[in-house]
């Protein structure tokens, strides 16, 4: 376990994007979104990352979603701001910067498959070109490209406001050597909710989370038993929270299509995707209230309060 506070808190949000009917962002869902969020155990958000249909978003949505969050919460914005161009990414971090976004989630470069030396040069370019905290993504699954350890050290001994990872590779034995390398120099948050505790166990600070966007409370629990040693509370509470962890996405319902369909059901914000996702089917949010039910048991018998109904 690492004692090491996290720069953004434990539980990271990776907020979806609440759109209409007609497809266009909902303001308001936005800014009840995101204050939901941060009152549910939320230390920070993610705007306009996977989970926030990035790929859909124009430039001009993402710098009204940044500034809309930005203007509703007390709490650090990290925006989604990079794409697989550089040249792209340069412009919207200018953006997020202008709107007062507090960081940059830099994803990998995905569909175009660069090397290691293309990912050195990008995220570099990335890194000089803020004076933000960056946080790397490294999310192989959707992008194609992994980030090798040589060049996670190879980037933090040239940037010092490369401060985090959000590792989604799913490679637990990678991870322990990782946490490891960039000790002292930047932290390393579980990216993948199911894999949160045996992060946790080899020197993850906290996580950037799907689940959060209902059991947060519940992840911020777990996350400070284990950080304190008490591994059979951290135990008990994973058991609760693995339901959870499979409803945020599946093969018949990929995230952020089950998420939608748990903060439409809780009034939060309406439930709309946008194509080539497919709106929440009502077998789903009947499955969502079912879940957030046995949740809310669940995690009272470990004297842990969801917040709101």
């Amino acid at each position: 376990m690492t004692s090491m506070t996290p720069m953004f808190g434990a539980v990271v949000t990776a907020m979806g994007t609440p759109f209409m009917a007609d497809g266009r962002i909902d303001e308001d869902g936005v800014v009840a979104l995101a204050r939901w969020l941060v009152a549910n155990g939320s230390d920070a958000l993610v705007v306009t990352g996977s989970t926030g249909e990035s790929g859909t978003l124009s430039d001009a949505e993402r710098r009204l979603l940044w500034l809309l969050v930005r203007e509703a919460v007390d709490c650090p914005v990290l925006a989604g701001a990079t794409t697989n161009d550089t040249a792209h990414s340069l412009r919207l971090i200018d953006d997020a910067e202008e709107v007062g976004a507090d960081g940059i989630l830099a994803v990998t470069p995905y569909y175009n498959r660069p090397p290691q030396a293309g990912l050195i040069r990008h995220f570099s370019t990335i890194a000089a070109a803020t004076e933000l905290p960056v946080m790397l993504y490294d999310i192989p699954a959707r992008t194609g490209r992994r980030i090798e350890l040589p060049t996670f050290l190879a980037l933090m001994e040239r940037h010092a406001n490369i401060v985090a990872v959000k590792d989604a590779s799913g490679d637990v034995a990678r991870l322990a050597k990782l946490a490891a390398a960039l000790e002292g120099r930047a932290q390393v948050y579980c990216g993948d909710d199911a894999l949160l505790l045996p992060f946790l166990s080899l020197g993850a600070v906290g996580i950037v989370s799907v689940a959060s966007h209902w059991a947060g409370v519940g992840l911020q629990a777990l996350i400070d038993a284990a950080l304190h040693g008490d591994l059979e509370r951290a135990a008990r509470l994973n058991r609760v929270l693995i339901p959870s962890y499979d409803f945020e996405s599946s093969e018949l319902y990929p995230n952020p299509i089950p998420t939608k369909a748990m903060m439409a059901e809780l009034g939060v914000c309406q439930g709309f995707t946008r194509s080539p996702l497919i709106d929440p089917p009502e077998e789903l949010r009947k499955e969502a209230v079912k879940l957030y039910a046995q949740l809310r048991m669940a995690l009272a018998n470990e004297g842990v309060e969801l917040i709101h109904e």
